[in-house]
């Protein structure tokens, strides 16, 4: 099992982006740069990027309340939050580790983007579901903050546990400020607001020591521990999401 897929995904990124996009916060050459940093190169139903974000913006609605843009991950013990059994559901489990971007139509429609991964980059996949959603969470970054904050404290005692105990591997710390660094890639629109970056910054901080114990140090003595913490990082990560779309309306 990879340790990353269960911690990151690169559609956190991608849904600030197209948010800050659509509302006009971010050009699109800037948007197409970042979703090029992501994936490589992007294709749509065979067609280039272009076509894709063409039918985002004829699409999405944004002038209804709540986030136009939402993130959707998943894991163990927390299931995609779109209608079981959906071709988006299916999708979205078999291409991408059960992530998804949720686009806010009109009439009540939920336009479902997934990537797939191909030798190229990504190839795009679009979904429609006319009927509600499964609700989430819907935390305020003050709640998803706390629950990460105290992940993050079992997770730095944890790495302290670890450390001095393999002489021959890389130093912990150095290890998890690397990996810290990639999870930031490619970064955030200049708008993002403070909370949601706050939240982002911690969710990668936190996936750093569990990928670092885990998979780097091959410790795997904390294993129940660390694997607790993977829910409150995902749904840190959605609600960071929510924040980001929800100030660039404003």
């Amino acid at each position: 099992m990879s340790t990353r897929a269960e911690v990151y995904s690169p559609l956190q990124n991608t849904a600030v982006w197209l948010a800050a996009w659509l509302y006009g916060h971010e050009p699109s050459d800037a948007l197409v740069g970042a979703l090029t940093e992501l994936f490589g190169r992007n294709t749509y139903q065979g067609e280039p990027l272009a076509q894709l974000l063409h039918d985002v913006r004829a699409s999405a609605d944004l002038d209804s309340p709540g986030p136009a843009v939402r993130l959707i991950l998943s894991g163990p013990g927390q299931p995609p939050e779109l209608p079981a059994g959906s071709p988006a559901a299916a999708a979205a489990n078999a291409m991408s580790g059960g992530s998804a971007i949720v686009l806010r139509g009109h009439a009540g429609v939920s336009h479902i983007l997934v990537p797939e991964s191909t030798d190229a980059g990504a190839e795009w996949h679009w979904f429609e579901e006319h009927g509600p959603l499964p609700e989430p969470a819907w935390l305020s970054p003050g709640e998803a903050d706390a629950l990460l904050a105290r992940a993050t404290e079992q997770a730095t005692v944890l790495i302290e546990a670890t450390g001095g105990t393999r002489a021959e591997l890389p130093d912990p710390r150095l290890t998890v400020g690397t990996l810290a660094d990639f999870y930031d890639t490619p970064g955030l629109p200049l708008r993002t607001p403070g909370r949601a970056a706050k939240l982002f910054a911690r969710a990668d901080a936190v996936a750093a020591v569990i990928e670092t114990v885990v998979d780097r140090l091959n410790d795997h003595s904390f294993d129940p521990q660390l694997f607790s913490l993977w829910r409150h990082i995902r749904t840190a990560r959605m609600a960071g999401v929510a924040d980001a779309v929800l100030d660039y309306q404003r």
